[in-house]
């Protein structure tokens, strides 16, 4: 006889659409930045090269278009996933706009950040610190392509950009190096919520760690305590024991004695 199975629902089918297709975003995200990144760190590329790169940008940001467009006919519900992926949808569309296109960056380093979440759960503090050092290079990439080439701009090279990104994200704010163009300061805007977020998390991470250790002392401590009452405890009926014992024995050599003298 034969068994009737059911059919895949939307959801299913869409989580594994997104299972399938992880990996290859993945992928696609790491050569997004690649090529983002090559011309604005080598400016004398290769023309041929700087033109692959021009192509490729994107077509590997429409291809980010499809997989959201794809995931939004699977969806059950459409206007829940819409209203649940507001922010994939935000960076997909601003980008359209010249001074916006920095932001098709973020949605690379969002596909990145779900897989780097999902190989280091448990390892928190691998998992942030990968995080910033990713948010502070893109950052320093995103506002050098912005202020390079402008006459008033103080950033024109990335160990300047870089120094500026992470000067930011600390919240330093040195002001030797600031941007001057639109999308410039929008991404220091990204960065000075990003390092407040940060500087919050460390803080809240070391605060945890110290009451913990606090606690963990306190609770060794206690322990101690408990193990010497019970040792004590033990040596006291220990000693009863054996006192009772050499009484036992004493009465037992007078009783002995008093035989012998019977005998005698």
């Amino acid at each position: 006889m034969k068994t009737m199975t059911a059919a895949p629902t939307d959801d299913h089918r869409l989580r594994r659409w997104e299972r399938v297709a992880a990996p290859y975003l993945t992928a696609l995200s790491v050569v997004f930045l690649v090529v983002y990144a090559a011309p604005i760190l080598w400016p004398g590329l290769d023309a041929h090269w700087r033109r692959g790169c021009e192509i490729a940008n994107p077509l590997i940001w429409a291809l980010f278009g499809a997989d959201y467009a794809r995931r939004l006919a699977l969806a059950g519900d459409r206007a829940r996933f819409v209203r649940s992926h507001w922010f994939d949808l935000l960076v997909l569309i601003l980008p359209l706009l010249r001074p916006l296109r920095a932001l098709r960056l973020v949605l690379a380093l969002k596909v990145l950040n779900q897989r780097a979440e999902s190989w280091t759960r448990g390892r928190l503090a691998v998992y942030v610190g990968g995080t910033t050092v990713l948010l502070v290079a893109v950052a320093a990439l995103a506002v050098l392509d912005a202020e390079r080439g402008r006459a008033d701009a103080t950033i024109q090279s990335y160990p300047q950009a870089l120094w500026w990104a992470v000067v930011t994200i600390t919240t330093v704010g040195y002001g030797d190096f600031s941007p001057v163009t639109a999308e410039g300061r929008l991404v220091a805007v990204a960065m000075m919520i990003g390092g407040i977020g940060l500087l919050g998390f460390v803080t809240g991470s070391v605060t945890s760690w110290i009451v913990d250790r606090i606690a963990a002392g306190q609770k060794a401590e206690e322990a101690t305590r408990e193990d010497m009452s019970r040792l004590a405890e033990e040596v006291r009926l220990l000693r009863a024991e054996i006192a009772g014992l050499r009484g036992t024995a004493g009465s037992t050599a007078d009783q002995l004695r008093a035989k012998q003298d019977d005998r005698s």
